[in-house]
This record gives structure tokens, C-alpha cells and sequence, in this order.
């Protein structure tokens, strides 16, 4: 019998727990239904923000309003325009920083920019940078510049060209054998609009700046020289969208793609004025000052200069450096060469009272990039330098440049042997 009560009161004690255990999970359930946010959430205080946000949960599952859409995506370009701002900050700091660098240990400051120092190699080993890196495209620059050059450009780089209504003729010859070649990245900056529409009628790519007073009255009236120089202040563009142009005076033949024989080291790359080894690539002069006795043999270096109408440039800090300071020299300085002073900045080294210009470069190759000097002084009465082909021909040398400019068509493409021998090596005037 006590046995009896024994067991019965132990299963109704065990009933009693499970009672209870069923209890508390209905009670959180009911809770956890009515109360989504905890029992002391700030929804607690009010029951209608409670209902709704039940109904909103309920009813986000399925679908958005029209108004929460809307207010999503005006968040989200807001969010887009800040980021592109904040990126834009980023880019100018970045390029405030680089500038910057160019002070005292110049040279130290940029090894810690580019990456680590290192130790010297074995001897003969050792090479230094000469290649600096290119700058962060800016698209804001001139953002419909950007798309024609998206379109145009290949591999981000293209031939640029200035042209007026005064160089019509010669144009046309330059753009045909520019197609005739196969170079499909090249591109005309118009500085009038009858050029605009001579190119669209001929299937050419062509730019036209905005307006801008200071540019477009050299433009419509200006000579060779000045067309010539506002090219420095037009490229500018070009290389802080980042793309490598090869400038292009209109007074050339392009008979092979350019783009096939450039190194891609050196800030700039230009074919020189020079009308051999000596000339072109330096050489070691000797001044003779007898009066000095002992010491009247002076050691001097020179080299002939570069064509401002034939380069290769870099979107590279020295490289926009360089342009500024051509194009703020040539307006501040209206009787000055721009080709001289291409190469006084470009040539000349730090010394007291100025800064050189820190930009890698290189001399191309005279008898591939082949001024009309070298082709009419020596290569058109050599048997053996006949028979090469080089890459462009630059008139620069002569005022008579249509006319040499057809002969040289005459004499690469077409095989006319003669075709040169009625030129003089010189002008007549």
C-alpha cells in the first residue's frame, strides 16, 4: 500500500513537470509571435508600429511598395554619385602626392612610392627604372572625348593629328596611306569645321574641341609654327584619360604601322632631326680654344634635336609635366619655336635657379622614322638603303612639302625607281 502511494505520487509529480514544460513552450510561442523584437523592445511602448511592422514583414516577403522602391534606388544613386566624388578625391590626392615627390631626394622619395628598396645587384647587373607608371584615367576630364577614344583607340593608344583648312591637300595624302597601311587608331583634331566635314566625307575619325577662345582664333588663321604649338595644350587631354598618343604632323607618309616598332619605355619616344649616327644619337664634340694653351681642348656632348611633329608619349606625370611646361612657355614666350622649346625642356638638366625635367626617353630609329634630310641627303643615292622600307617619311626638311610628299607615295608604294631624282637635297629658297 505504501508502495502503492509512492509510485503514484512520483507520476503525478511527473505529470505536474510535464505540465508545466507544456506551458512555458506555448508561452513562448505565443510571445515570440506578438513580440518578433524581444519582450522589451522599444515596439513594446507602441502596439500600432508593432502591427504594422508585423503587416510590412508579412507583406515584404511578396513584393515592395512602389514608394520603398523608389526610395531604395534614389538612395542608392546618391550613394553612387558620393562614391564617385570620394573617388575622384582620391585620384587628385594621388596625384598631389606624386607631384609632390618631385622635391629634395627626389629620387628616394620616388623608390618609396613605387615599392621597396632594393640592394645593388653583381656588377653589370644593375638597371635603373626609366619606365614611370601611367596616370589614373580621369573620364570627367572630357567625358565625350573618352567615348570617341573607347571606339578609336587600340590597346590605348592612337595617332593624333592637327589639321586646318590650310593643309587640306596634304591631309588628304596623309590619311590615305595612314588607311593604306592598316592603321585603324588614328584620329584628326579639327580646328575648323570644313575639315570636320572633309573627314566625314572621307570615313576618317574626327574630334572636334569645344569651344575656346584662346585656342580657336590661332586655329582658323594660324601657320604651320602656330598650329603646331597649340598641340601641346590639345594632347593634354589625351594622356590624363589615360591613353598614349602618337602625335602626327600632317606632312608625313606612313608606309608601315608605327605601333609594330616601339619600345613603350620611355616617357617619350621621338624621331630626331638628325641626319646620321652621329647626329641623331650624340657625339662627343671638341671646342678648340687655342688661347687657352694646354687646356684649349674642351669635351662637349651634343645631339641633334627632336621632331615636336613626331613623337610618342606616355599618359605619365613627366610626360603631362612636359606638356605644361611647353605650352605655358610658348604663351607666355609668342616668338618662340615650339619645337626648341619641346627640346630646351626636355634636355635640359637641374641647375641652380631651375628644375630639369625628370622624363625617361628615347631616339628612334632614323632610318625606320626617316626625316626627308636623311631620305633625300644620303638614302635615295645609296643602292643598299634604297632597298629598305622604312615606317613613315617626315617632309620636315622642305618647304615644297606636297609635292615630296607624292613623290615619296610614288617612289615606296608604287615603284617608280626615279621617282625622287628630280628633288634637289636641299630647296631652292
Amino acid at each position: 500500500m505504501a508502495i502503492l502511494r509512492r509510485v503514484k505520487g512520483q507520476s503525478l509529480s511527473g505529470s505536474r513537470i510535464a505540465l508545466a514544460v507544456v506551458v512555458g513552450v506555448l508561452l513562448g510561442f505565443v510571445f515570440s509571435v506578438l513580440y518578433p523584437h524581444g519582450f522589451f523592445s522599444s515596439d513594446l511602448a507602441n502596439p500600432h508600429r508593432r502591427i504594422a511592422n508585423s503587416n510590412l514583414q508579412t507583406g515584404s516577403s511578396s513584393c515592395e511598395s512602389p514608394e520603398r522602391i523608389k526610395m531604395l534606388k534614389a538612395d542608392i544613386v546618391t550613394i553612387s554619385e558620393k562614391n564617385a566624388e570620394l573617388k575622384k578625391q582620391a585620384r587628385e590626392l594621388n596625384e598631389k602626392l606624386q607631384l609632390a615627390e618631385q622635391g629634395q631626394d627626389h629620387a628616394q622619395k620616388q623608390v618609396l612610392l613605387l615599392g621597396k628598396q632594393q640592394k645593388a645587384g653583381p656588377f653589370g647587373t644593375v638597371k635603373g627604372l626609366r619606365t614611370n607608371p601611367t596616370v589614373v584615367p580621369d573620364e570627367s576630364v572630357n567625358a565625350r572625348l573618352a567615348k570617341l577614344l573607347e571606339e578609336v583607340a587600340v590597346h590605348k593608344e592612337l595617332i593624333v593629328a592637327l589639321a586646318n583648312s590650310n593643309v587640306k591637300a596634304m591631309l588628304e595624302v596623309w590619311f590615305t596611306n595612314i588607311k593604306r597601311a592598316g592603321i585603324r587608331n588614328y584620329l584628326v583634331v579639327a580646328l575648323d569645321d570644313p575639315i570636320v566635314d572633309f573627314c566625314k566625307s572621307n570615313d576618317v575619325p574626327v574630334y572636334k574641341r569645344d569651344p575656346d577662345s584662346d585656342i580657336d582664333s590661332v586655329a582658323r588663321t594660324g601657320g604651320n609654327h602656330a598650329v603646331s604649338g597649340l598641340k601641346f595644350r590639345i594632347l593634354r587631354e589625351f594622356l590624363q584619360l589615360g591613353y598614349s598618343v602618337l602625335l602626327s604632323d600632317i606632312d608625313i607618309i606612313y608606309l608601315q604601322n608605327p605601333f609594330d616598332h616601339l619600345y613603350r619605355d620611355s616617357d617619350v619616344e621621338s624621331m630626331s632631326d638628325g641626319h646620321d649616327n652621329m647626329t641623331a644619337y650624340g657625339f662627343n664634340d671638341v671646342f678648340d680654344e687655342p688661347a687657352m694653351g694646354w687646356a684649349r681642348y674642351a669635351h662637349t656632348m651634343r645631339i641633334w634635336v627632336y621632331n615636336s611633329g613626331f613623337f610618342y608619349i606616355r599618359p605619365t606625370l613627366p610626360s603631362i609635366q612636359l606638356l605644361d611646361r611647353v605650352a605655358g612657355r610658348l604663351s607666355r614666350e609668342p616668338n618662340s619655336w615650339d619645337q626648341a622649346v619641346f627640346n630646351e625642356e626636355l634636355f635640359y638638366p637641374s641647375h641652380p635657379g631651375y628644375d630639369g625635367l625628370h622624363a625617361a626617353k628615347r631616339t628612334l630609329d632614323i632610318f625606320l622614322f626617316m626625316n626627308s634630310k636623311v631620305l633625300f641627303k644620303t638614302v635615295r643615292k645609296d643602292p643598299a638603303l634604297k632597298k629598305l622600307k622604312p615606317v613613315i617619311v617626315h617632309v620636315n626638311y622642305h618647304p615644297d612639302k606636297l609635292r615630296r610628299m607624292q613623290a615619296v607615295v610614288e617612289f615606296y608604294v608604287n615603284g617608280k625607281k626615279d621617282a625622287l631624282d628630280p628633288f634637289p637635297d636641299g630647296s631652292d629658297w
